[in-house]
């Protein structure tokens, strides 16, 4: 459950929206938060009426956000820009016809033009990179009767055209400038000028400019100070110098040359110079614009020199001199793209800025921002501001509102406001159409999030590999796989790549539900298009012909999957082998199969130890013991792990007799190595015969072998497991005499151990060694004493972990185990150990889980147990059946 409370200042707005509620819960639906809310609004309710009423307030509350937001995104004129740039962008301008069709429906908008409209569209248009639809617009604006551009227009056209790297179109203009008659309500010269300054080749503005001044012309203001800022942008410093005394010169020196000059000198890195430079005309009384002192904090902020901003700002912010928007939007601006987002916060709810309101497209900046890092509640306050403030949504708001409502899982909201787009002009991005298609499939909305994703396409937009992964999910849970084969034959051809991975996808689903052959015959149809199956999908495709005991299918496979350049791994070849040894006829496919092997590749001992290994698996020696000695007629000398594999197929069958004959028979051929001898020690451990294990265990010792720490830990858990702690004791002591450290996996045995019976630390306290307290053995005597409840320890959760920590390393075993014994008697200290381990970075499984809940039960605290519960379903987890037992009672 996420709820998000509006800070003080926004609890008046928000009451305006929604009525009475004046707290604003966003609430993923489960029923804990239903049972939860019910009972704090209407605690005297029955269970019936509290349903109905839960329903009644909820969906009042979601109407009237709904309405909220429509009323909210059909504000300004966003709609009829959006408009104008579909009509550009339907209609091809080399084609005659399209671009007359063009022509006739932006008449027939009855646009009213004007220097400002006209820049507001350009503005429009290069906010959402739509680059060459603001070209068109500029063109055909400048053709109407009534209206000609002005050096502002043209200027804003070749901005937009530089920024978008398309620097040739205005060199291209500039070339050919003669054919465009609406450029003569502008002087050509200044347009000259202008264009090539913008366009970055300020040497060649000047020659147009020098030849002026030859004909005794001069610029219009304008194109004065557009040229003397491509030269600071140039850093063509001494011939910024130049044109400043000629703009003096001519009169034209205004608060724009002033602030150009603060550029200059902050491009210099002059800050000092530029701060007194602006304290200059302060004193002198000159006037000066509020976007040099936006240029100087903007300077300061790019050397991170944040707080001499701030101080800036606040002295001229007591002059009174200019208005602080652009600073303080300078600022903002780069707390931002520096990634100081909670700094930007604090800037932007700064209560001495009263009255400051940043523009629109910093807002969406920081929207995104917040949305990337799951700062819901604040990406909700920016939102309800920026409402407050009458600023007019984009489409970037628009889509940073609907994503926000699917992170908090309001599914329905958003999709209410989706499905009413066409009714503000809202267009979906491919973010959002993201979280829209993930939120609805993770709700179970699978029809919706369908058609979700079949408009995402028609716009365009291709969803991620994960969202089609999650869709392809649901859509093969739900049995639609109809949907999903509809989906991949209305791909685009360009989309190919994509369309595969979705065919891919489905025969993954396919197989996961167990209708392989459905998915084998999609394999086949993408084989009949000569396409190649990706490895991941051969490899689910095999696992589900094994699943189904079709061992022959999974053997074809895996020889296409190898002929296609795919790597087969050793595991895979074992759960092939082993699938054909269970069928009915083995020694055929098996052998069948070896054949193949080697007729495709030399033979060499991978392929042969790769056959005795899944044939020990499904536990037929035989076959195992025939391809040992066909290795051996072939010529290729059995290797240590050809005998150790060849061993482990006789234990795993539990053919004790034969499995030491063969020991037997590697000794005499001087093929015993230190890893068989673990091996025979290992696998008898796991055929439970321990008494024969441990003889060999200590011929091992005597034969100068180093038992590895596998070899401890089975031998350790079947005499734990037969309840001979007395030796159990002595393999501790063994192992501290041979300087080996007590693993995990032992301590973790001991520990559950400790926990099941006394006789453990019994058995330790009979051993005399032990009461040596200086020994580190002694340490896990402690240990164990302290769990099983026979010594008191500190119950504080960081004695108990530096206690483990000096006889074994921890992990998620140690903490279950730990866990387990704090919630037998202090269930609060169990609590806050949950929470220790997952800040440790652990992930709860489903015995931490259990073993939480069966503790909270025990200790009456159900409505907890409830809520974790919960939890662990989310997490895929299913409570054991004790669990559930003791929770009923």
């Amino acid at each position: 459950m996420i709820m998000l409370q509006l800070p003080l200042k926004h609890v008046a707005k928000s009451s305006r929206v929604f009525g009475s509620h004046s707290i604003f819960i966003l609430s993923t639906p489960s029923p804990y938060f239903r049972h939860h809310y019910q009972h704090q609004f209407y605690p005297a309710a029955t269970s019936t009426q509290t349903s109905a009423i839960d329903a009644e307030v909820g969906s009042s509350l979601r109407a009237k956000l709904v309405f909220s937001f429509k009323e909210w995104f059909k504000r300004g004129e966003i709609g009829l820009l959006d408009r104008i740039f579909e009509v550009l962008g339907a209609h091809d301008e080399d084609d005659a016809n399209s671009r007359l069709a063009a022509d006739l429906a932006l008449s027939q908008l009855n646009l009213r033009l004007s220097e400002s409209f006209v820049l507001t569209v350009l503005n429009h248009g290069a906010r959402h990179h739509q680059v060459l639809s603001c070209l068109k617009f500029f063109d055909w604006a400048g053709r109407q009767r009534h209206f000609h551009h002005t050096s502002v227009t043209f200027h804003a056209i070749f901005n937009i055209l530089a920024k978008a790297k398309l620097t040739s179109l205005v060199l291209d203009y500039l070339a050919d400038y003669g054919k465009h008659s609406f450029c003569y309500n502008v002087r050509c010269d200044n347009v000259l000028v202008m264009g090539y300054a913008v366009a970055g080749k300020p040497d060649v503005a000047l020659q147009v400019f020098g030849r002026m001044r030859f004909r005794g012309l001069d610029l219009d203001v304008i194109s004065y100070h557009v040229l003397l800022n491509a030269l600071v942008e140039q850093s063509c410093f001494d011939a910024v110098e130049v044109v400043a005394k000629q703009i003096c010169n001519g009169g034209f020196e205004n608060e724009i040359t002033r602030s150009i000059m603060v550029k200059s000198l902050c491009k210099q890195n002059l800050l000092d110079d530029a701060d007194a430079y602006l304290r200059d005309l302060v004193s002198r009384g000159r006037p000066f614009s509020a976007r040099a002192l936006a240029i100087l904090v903007d300077a300061l902020c790019k050397k991170k020199q944040y707080g001499k901003a701030m101080g800036l700002m606040e002295e001229f912010k007591q002059l009174g001199l200019a208005p602080m928007d652009d600073a303080y939007g300078a600022c903002l601006r780069n707390l931002v793209q520096a990634g100081k987002v909670e700094g930007a916060l604090e800037f932007l709810w700064d209560k001495s800025l009263e009255g400051y309101v940043p523009p629109l497209f910093q807002y969406n900046i920081l929207l995104f921002k917040l949305l990337r890092e799951s700062r819901l509640k604040e990406v909700y306050d920016l939102l309800t501001d920026m409402k407050e403030n009458d600023i007019s949504p984009d489409k970037v708001t628009m889509n940073a509102a609907l994503c926000l409502f699917c992170k908090v899982g309001m599914s329905d909201v958003a999709l209410e406001l989706y499905n009413s787009r066409h009714e503000f002009g809202l267009s979906t991005n491919g973010l959002a159409y993201n979280y829209l298609i993930n939120t609805l499939c993770g709700e179970g909305s699978i029809n919706e999030a369908y058609r979700v994703l079949n408009d995402s396409i028609d716009q365009g937009y291709f969803p991620s590999a994960k969202t089609f992964s999650i869709i392809a999910d649901a859509l093969c849970r739900e049995g639609k796989i109809g949907r999903m084969k509809e989906l991949v034959f209305n791909f685009p051809e360009q989309k190919s790549r994509r369309r595969d991975f979705v065919i891919y996808k489905i025969i993954s689903a396919l197989c996961m539900a167990q209708r392989v052959e459905e998915g084998y015959l999609m394999h086949g149809d993408l084989n009949g298009l000569t396409k190649v199956t990706a490895r991941n999908t051969y490899v689910h495709l095999i696992n589900g012909f094994i699943n189904i005991n079709k061992g022959d299918f999974a053997a074809r496979l895996l020889i296409e999957m190898q002929e296609k350049g795919y790597h087969a791994t050793q595991a895979m070849f074992k759960a092939v082998i082993q699938c054909l040894c269970n069928m009915e006829n083995p020694i055929t496919q098996f052998f069948k199969l070896l054949e193949m092997q080697l007729s495709h590749h030399k033979p060499n001992r991978f392929t042969y130890n790769n056959f005795i290994a899944g044939a020990g698996h499904a536990k037929k020696p035989e076959l195992a013991r025939e391809v040992f000695e066909i290795m051996h007629r072939s010529g290729i000398e059995p290797n240590h792990s050809s005998y150790i594999l060849m061993l482990q197929s006789y234990l795993k069958s539990e053919r004790i007799s034969d499995a030491l004959n063969f020991f037997s028979d590697a000794c005499q051929r001087g093929k015993v190595s230190g890893k068989l001898w673990n091996a025979v020690v290992v696998g008898l451990c796991k055929a439970n015969r321990i008494d024969v294990a441990l003889d060999f265990f200590w011929k091992m010792k005597s034969a100068g072998s180093i038992p590895s720490h596998e070899c401890y830990e089975e031998v350790v858990r079947q005499l734990c497991l037969r309840g001979y702690y007395d030796l159990v004791v002595n393999f501790i002591k063994e192992l501290e005499k041979e300087g080996c450290p007590i693993t995990s996996f032992i301590g973790n045995t001991l520990l559950f151990h400790s926990l099941r019976t006394q006789e453990l630390y019994e058995a330790w306290v009979l051993a005399r060694e032990v009461q040596d307290e200086t020994s580190s053995i002694a340490m896990l005597g402690k240990l164990i004493g302290a769990f099983c409840g026979r010594l008191r320890v500190s119950e504080h959760i960081k004695s108990w972990e530096e206690l483990i920590e000096q006889c074994f390393p921890l992990n998620l075993y140690t903490y279950n185990m730990l866990l387990r014994r704090l919630s037998m008697s202090h269930i609060d200290h169990a609590c806050e150990l949950f929470n220790r381990i997952c800040q440790k970075g652990y992930e709860p499984n489903r015995w931490t889980y259990d073993i939480l809940i069966h503790g909270l039960v025990r200790h009456g605290r159900t409505a907890e147990a409830r809520r974790r519960e919960e939890e662990m379903f989310m997490r895929g987890f299913d409570p054991t059946v004790k669990t559930k037992r003791r929770r009923r009672s």
